[in-house]
């Protein structure tokens, strides 16, 4: 299958799900951080593709601009300020730990299938 073949939602869509933009049933991580170098199922090269700046940077704007503001609209008053701070602040680390993998994912998958500056494609001989 043609990654033209394939819009860019459903790829991102499935990245998101932790599957393979092309074919939607492989793995796209084999660790937390790290991606398969080719889908076990299709074949589909993403050993060349690099993400590594762009998902933290998507993960500080979601956490930073999303989730801040709603612990300032929070009413922490039952609880001592030192208890509350130290509630926030795992609460965001866990927040953020959940979301750059998922980053990661999506821009492996926007990069896959718009074959953008990122994706080096594979010259086989």
């Amino acid at each position: 299958m043609d990654h033209t073949d394939i819009t860019l939602k459903t790829a991102a869509l499935r990245a998101l799900r932790g599957r393979c933009p092309c074919c939607g049933e492989g793995k796209l991580m084999r660790s937390y951080l790290k991606q398969v170098d080719q889908c076990s199922v299709c074949g589909e090269q993403f050993g060349q593709i690099r993400a590594d700046d762009a998902a933290p940077w998507l993960t500080i704007i979601v956490v930073g601009h999303i989730f801040l503001p709603l612990a300032f609209m929070l009413n922490w008053d039952w609880m001592p300020t030192w208890a509350a701070m130290v509630s926030m602040s795992a609460l965001f680390a866990a927040i953020s730990l959940a979301i750059l993998p998922r980053a990661k994912m999506l821009f492996l998958a926007i990069l896959w299938q718009t074959r953008a500056p990122g994706y080096k494609p594979v010259e086989l001989a």
